[in-house]
């Protein structure tokens, strides 16, 4: 389903099928997953189904170039996973799927806080971020994991 057209690719909303160009497009762009765990594809189908997650894509020549996955409390949404593919980066894509990620919250859900998580040693993605708006806030982050990887 294509959200947005445009020369510089599709962005679309990703499905259950699309799946395997999602961690595929992940390992390109460097990001780390766990299949087995939280990124596994019964995780990632239920995760869809819920209606609390959307993830987007931009496709250049029907190749995934750029993903991002939506979730949502209801209170804040958070935008997740957003990889570009190192060839195609310094597009724009990465910009593109934020700026539909707070449309998705703010217009279609109303949810009017967006959020993400990014590691302090991830210049690009502060940089990004920032040129968008966001600012950082100091919060330590703690987890729990309910097993092993995942």
């Amino acid at each position: 389903m294509s959200a947005d057209s445009g020369q510089t690719g599709d962005l679309v909303v990703l499905g259950l099928g699309d799946y395997p160009e999602v961690l595929a497009l992940w390992g390109r762009a460097g990001l780390p997953a766990r299949p087995d765990g939280r990124d596994a594809p019964e995780a990632f189908r239920r995760q869809q189904e819920s209606g609390l997650q959307r993830s987007l894509g931009i496709r250049v020549e029907d190749q995934l170039v750029a993903v991002v996955v939506l979730t949502h409390d209801g209170r804040k949404g958070w935008i997740n996973r957003l990889a570009v593919d190192p060839v195609h980066r310094h597009r724009g894509y990465a910009r593109r799927l934020v700026e539909a990620s707070e449309r998705w919250f703010n217009d279609e859900i109303g949810v009017e806080v967006s959020a993400a998580l990014i590691h302090t040693h991830n210049d690009g993605s502060r940089a990004l971020f920032d040129a968008l708006g966001y600012e950082e806030v100091d919060v330590v982050y703690v987890r729990k994991l309910a097993r092993p990887g995942a």
